[in-house]
C-alpha cells in the first residue's frame, strides 16, 4: 500500500493538517504541532504554511 499524505480525520484539533503530516512521517501530532508552534512564532511562516497545506492536502479517507 503507497503512503499517501492527506489530512487526517481522526487526529485533528483545526483542519487535521498536523495530525496527517504526523500519520505520513509516522511521528507524533503532539510533536508536530509544537514544531509548528516553534515555527510560527520564530518568523511567523507556520500559519501561511498551513493555510497552504490545508488548501492543498486532501482530505483522508
Amino acid at each position: 500500500m503507497e503512503k499517501r499524505l492527506h489530512r487526517s480525520l481522526t487526529d485533528r484539533k483545526i483542519a487535521g493538517v498536523c495530525g496527517g503530516v504526523a500519520e505520513y512521517l509516522g511521528w507524533d501530532p503532539t510533536l508536530v504541532r509544537l514544531l509548528w508552534v516553534i515555527l510560527t512564532l520564530l518568523g511567523g511562516s507556520g500559519v501561511l504554511i498551513y493555510i497552504v497545506l490545508w488548501i492543498v492536502m486532501p482530505e483522508g479517507a
